[in-house]
């Protein structure tokens, strides 16, 4: 198991990082452009938990069926959890976006 978590983290690790300076890149950018870089942050109904809770349940399944995969069949480990674990926490995300865009129409199918 250590042998996917430490890929795992070194992957999360490098994603953060770019993640974080691309979010200072665009603040710098709009203050330069004269912008308040407040209009980039997400108002306080976001709906951030419901998708990292989908997504945590994604990759947990993910996890289940590729430990289902390399019992039931000559699959390698490795091929078996990475693929179940990036396709069903992708899977989960795809969900998200399918549940907000439902909302945004449901609220914007509503009158004032």
């Amino acid at each position: 198991m250590v042998e996917i978590l430490v890929p795992l983290g070194f992957f999360a690790l490098v994603f953060g990082i770019i993640y974080i300076l691309a979010e200072r890149k665009i603040k710098l950018t709009l203050i330069q452009h004269g912008a308040d870089a407040k209009t980039l942050k997400m108002n306080g109904n976001s709906n951030s938990s419901l998708k990292f809770g989908l997504l945590l349940v994604g990759v947990g399944v993910g996890v289940l069926l590729g430990n289902l995969i390399v019992a039931l069949s000559d699959m390698q480990e490795e091929v078996a959890y990475f693929s179940m674990t990036f396709m069903f926490g992708g899977i989960s995300l795809l969900i998200y976006n399918f549940i907000i865009r439902a909302q945004t129409n449901k609220q914007a199918d509503q009158p004032d």
